[in-house]
C-alpha cells in the first residue's frame, strides 16, 4: 500500500490477501472523511466490489475509473457528501 500526492491513498489490491480484500476495502472506504478519496489498483475490472459498495453505501459511494485495462484497472473511490442518504448510509 502506497500513498500518492495529496492525501489520496493508493491501494494495490494484489498486496492484500484475496480472502480479506473486500472487507479491508470496505473498512478503508468507511473511514474516509467527507469528500476524501482513495485509489485502488487491480488486475481486473472490480465490478463486483463496486456493486457491493453501492449496495452498502448507496449514493455516497463515488466511483471513477482512472484506467480500464486490459492489464490494469485504477479506480478512485470517493466518499460523497451533501445529501441525507449518504449520512444515513455511513456505518
Amino acid at each position: 500500500m502506497t500513498g500518492s500526492g495529496g492525501d489520496e491513498r493508493v491501494i494495490n489490491v494484489a498486496d492484500i490477501d484475496p480472502q480479506h480484500r473486500h472487507a479491508i476495502l470496505f473498512r478503508l472506504f468507511g473511514h474516509l472523511a467527507p469528500d476524501q478519496a482513495l485509489q485502488i489498483v487491480v488486475d481486473h475490472d472490480p465490478r463486483r466490489l463496486r456493486m457491493q459498495l453501492e449496495a452498502h453505501f448507496g449514493s455516497c459511494c463515488g466511483w471513477s475509473y482512472l484506467e480500464q485495462g486490459p492489464d490494469l484497472w485504477r479506480v478512485r473511490l470517493r466518499l460523497l457528501t451533501g445529501d441525507d442518504v449518504c449520512r444515513e448510509a455511513q456505518p
